[in-house]
């Protein structure tokens, strides 16, 4: 079967077209919607098996996580907080409650990072019944101002004397 030259043309155009389209998202950028995470795991770094119940002014073991995916380096900061549950935070407020510390992290792109912490826990307002708070922020050096991330966990614990 022999092809005329207007079809050849338009068979040609089309592979043309195809191979471009097929390159073009083969190619494309490696972090679409760029974002953060923050875990919190136990004293093993694992997930599950957190305390419950916590004697009153103690320390207890837990496991940090955090992530970059920003696509660039990134300066974090996990803030620790006491809260209850109106002092929660949200994905666009921190916990307008008092930092009990905080811990500090480099990571480059893709990059995460695990690390052990010790807690100090103690009643809120004579509460029995406590959350553990961990904001994520990240360090805007254009602003030069810490930013907080909308990520955050908790954990809640009972207190006893």
């Amino acid at each position: 079967m022999l092809l005329d030259e207007e079809v050849f043309a338009v068979i040609l155009a089309v592979s043309i077209i195809a191979s471009a389209l097929g390159i073009a998202l083969t190619l494309k950028p490696g972090n679409p919607e760029p974002f953060t995470a923050i875990g919190l795991l136990n004293e093993e770094c694992r997930i599950g098996e957190y305390p419950e119940v916590v004697v009153n002014n103690s320390f207890i073991k837990l496991c940090i996580y955090v992530a970059n995916y920003l696509g660039k380096p990134g300066y974090f900061k996990v803030v620790y907080r006491i809260a209850l549950n109106e002092t929660f935070p949200s994905n666009t407020t921190f916990s307008p409650e008092n930092m009990v510390e905080e811990w500090r992290v480099v990571l480059g792109d893709g990059e995460n990072k695990t690390f052990p912490v010790n807690v100090p826990v103690y009643s809120l307002r004579g509460e029995t019944r406590v959350a553990l708070v961990f904001e994520l922020w990240v360090y805007d050096g254009s602003a030069n101002t810490w930013i907080y991330t909308g990520r955050w966990n908790h954990l809640y614990v009972n207190i006893t004397v």
